[in-house]
């Protein structure tokens, strides 16, 4: 679970949802035709922007921003290391009951228990790779969508409510119930966009970049193990995926031991 997406979300809800507790009755921000304009009209409008496939796609990339983690790239770069001693010392069939923290990272395993050639291996878990920078792009690109549409269908809205206002203004009470729909509508599409869509979205982006770093990583293990380069030399090349200040923290520990 990622606790930064939750609590932000759940923090920004708690904000708005007091604001308008301690301000005046919760009722008068419930409106469904606003909801019915906001909601189900972004839902509609972005499903025509892509395939079903697509839109509902994703829904299902938008729960890794809350529960997907990956592992610390320290911590991934000991795991491949380890997994090249253990082939370097003990040949590459001990790998075969070798547990792994990753479909992508079990895939270059399995290659190396195939003696596929490291060209090929190379080929097919680069294609993995962008297959996956794909689909996340794709579910980024849905929920930016769902922020640039819901503020505009909230536009909508309020031009709605203000004709119906306009339409009506020799009946008193039809301007209260008409002015709610053309605020609220507003209100709605902003919700919609700054505390939902553009923030998922952004998660999605920052999740792509660091899978895609992670994956970069795994290729460059599976390669260098395939071609039969010591344990030693695969770490110092994977070290430039740290951050410099833990790659110069491991430098200097190697050099004191």
């Amino acid at each position: 679970m990622d606790l930064a997406t939750l609590i932000g979300l759940v923090g920004a809800m708690l904000v708005i949802g007091a604001s308008i507790v301690l301000g005046a009755s919760a009722q008068v921000f419930l409106n469904v035709p606003s909801i019915l304009i906001v909601l189900i009209g972004s839902l509609f409008v972005v499903l025509a922007k892509f395939s079903v496939a697509q839109f509902l796609g994703a829904f299902k990339a938008a729960s890794r921003a809350f529960s997907f983690k990956l592992p610390d790239t320290e911590d991934l770069i000991n795991e491949v290391i380890d997994i090249a001693n253990v082939a370097r010392k003990q040949g590459v069939l001990a790998l075969e009951e070798k547990e792994v923290s990753s479909p992508f990272l079990k895939q270059g395993v399995q290659f190396l228990l195939e003696s596929q050639p490291a060209e090929t291996i190379e080929k097919l878990m680069q294609k993995e790779r962008l297959l996956t920078l794909d689909r996340n792009r794709m579910g980024a690109k849905v929920f930016r969508a769902f922020a640039d549409v819901g503020p505009a269908m909230g536009m909508i809205g309020t031009i709605v409510g203000l004709v119906q206002m306009l339409s009506n203004m020799e009946d008193p009470k039809s301007i209260g119930p008409a002015m709610a729909v053309a605020l609220l509508t507003t209100l709605y599409g902003a919700i919609l966009a700054t505390m939902f869509a553009n923030p998922i979205a952004d998660k999605l982006e920052l999740r792509m970049t660091e899978e895609a770093r992670s994956q970069a990583l795994i290729i460059d293990a599976i390669i260098g193990i395939q071609e039969g380069r010591n344990p030693r030399v695969i770490e110092q090349m994977l070290s430039s995926y740290l951050p410099p200040a833990k790659r110069d923290q491991n430098a200097e520990a190697q050099a004191a031991s």
